[in-house]
């Protein structure tokens, strides 16, 4: 049977063990509030659903709450103010306030700004901390494998290639596929060396040849994790696979542009001008895509930890970054302008237009200073020390923010690292444990009782021989 509840001019709430007695008029004024709600409500039903258990002898209602942070909901009735400690979680707190159905405009505006500040600085932390998760955690579906063509084959390979901390022969593979790109980055430099180029063999010199092997190794390992990817939009969206990508494309198109440009038109190229420009301009574009090659040692992000975290600050400080070049950018403007009015009327002044004033501004800016242009007048030596002066103000800014953050991010990074690696450690542990122990009670549970053989004693052997 449902209880009456009596009626009374106080409202007595019993908040996680702690008793509260709010007069009935106070909790008028806020008819939208929970208190509010029960305070009005006269079915019963629906009262013990606003609450968690009532007391008809004490004419309490029970609520499973924090008694810590309904002190200050009761000074919110008893005063119209609702205060914002600095002690308080805020994210807890506005569960509270959303549980007692009370707005975050009926705190006062210091403490409302205060809060607001409190509660982004919290989610983006915990934004950030996600995501540095997410850098270190490597994406898969393990539900997906057990759908998929040769599942368990593709999740081992895939682990083995992509997820360093979950076996010593994943992390023997990573450290494998570091050695790689150093040595196809020495082997890139060493062959710009003219004596080196004096040993070949097949008609490439023995660097090229270590190149080549680190390409096709290269090839291999993106075929390989593209073939036992769970998820191919999340593989290709990734920018540490764009980044394998780049590596090996530019060799397989210097191949392309060797093969059906130049080898076929060199046999013409004395005979028409036209063919020879046109070689030319193919071997300009061969030479920027053997430039990309340079791009290869950005794999060793994939398994550096500074620089994933130099990265991942680059990515947060985006906004700061582009302030600092349009900074930069009105600097240049700002001072070649100057710079060419008041030396614009100066024999042999360096500074004919604002455009070929950009180079020394943009230098003095940097503080590098090269010296190869310099103002000649009184006027424009200090419009340069204006301009390095403010170069000096300009790049001392954002460093200690830029520094800062690298140093936090890595240390976070470190420690998710060395977290998930001791969980992934203790889950393999705990797969080999349980997989011994179950190789050991396999035998016992498939034995029968018309299977047990019993091992005759002395006893038996006697009995027998008698019969």
């Amino acid at each position: 049977q449902t209880p009456d509840f009596p009626i009374s001019n106080i409202v007595n709430l019993n908040v996680g063990g702690k008793v509260f007695h709010i007069p009935k008029h106070l909790v008028m004024k806020y008819p939208k509030s929970r208190i509010g709600v029960l305070a009005m409500c006269e079915d019963p039903v629906r009262r013990l659903t606003l609450c968690d258990d009532y007391t008809v002898q004490n004419d309490q209602f029970f609520f499973d709450r924090d008694p810590m942070f309904f002190h200050y909901i009761f000074h919110f009735y008893c005063s119209n103010v609702l205060w914002v400690m600095d002690s308080l979680c805020p994210i807890n707190f506005e569960e509270e306030m959303s549980f007692w159905g009370l707005k975050l405009k009926d705190t006062p505006r210091c403490c409302r700004i205060l809060f607001e500040e409190k509660v982004d600085d919290i989610r983006e932390s915990l934004k950030v901390n996600q995501e540095l998760v997410n850098e270190i955690k490597p994406h898969q579906d393990e539900e997906c494998y057990e759908t998929m063509f040769m599942g368990n084959l593709r999740k081992v390979l895939w682990d083995l290639m992509e997820n360093p901390y979950s076996s010593l022969a994943a992390k023997a593979f990573a450290v494998f596929s570091s050695l790689f790109v150093l040595i196809s980055i020495v082997a890139m430099t060493m062959n710009t060396v003219k004596d080196l180029r004096d040993y070949q063999l097949g008609g490439r010199t023995y660097m090229e040849w270590i190149e080549i092997s680190s390409i096709l190794f290269f090839t291999v390992e993106y075929f390989l994790r593209l073939m036992t990817t769970s998820n191919i939009k999340q593989f290709v969206k990734s920018a540490l696979n764009f980044v394998d990508l780049v590596a090996v494309m530019p060799y397989f198109l210097q191949i392309i542009f060797e093969v059906f440009f130049i080898d076929s038109e060199d046999l013409g190229a004395q005979e028409d001008l036209k063919t020879m420009a046109r070689v030319s301009k193919v071997s300009k574009v061969l030479k920027v895509v053997k430039l990309m090659r340079i791009f290869r040692i950005l794999k060793l992000a994939r398994h550096s930890t500074g620089m994933r975290a130099f990265g991942f600050t680059i990515r947060q400080c985006s906004e700061q970054v582009c302030c600092l070049f349009l900074f930069i950018a009105m600097g240049i403007f700002t001072f070649s302008a100057l710079m060419h009015s008041v030396e614009i009327d100066q024999p042999g002044t360096p500074f004919s237009s604002i455009p070929g004033t950009w180079w020394w501004a943009a230098v003095s800016i940097s503080t590098v200073g090269y010296g190869d242009v310099v103002p000649v007048s009184y006027l424009g030596r200090c419009v340069a020390f204006g301009c390095i002066s403010f170069g000096i103000i300009l790049n001392g800014m954002p460093i200690s923010i830029l520094f800062n953050k690298f140093s936090d991010y890595y240390s976070k990074l470190k420690e998710q690292e060395y977290t998930y690696s001791n969980t992934e450690r203790s889950f393999q542990l705990k797969k080999r444990m349980k997989r011994r122990f179950q190789s050991c009670i396999e035998p016992e549970a498939e034995e029968s009782d018309d299977d047990v053989h019993y091992r005759p004693t002395v006893r038996h052997t006697v009995t027998a021989a008698k019969d």
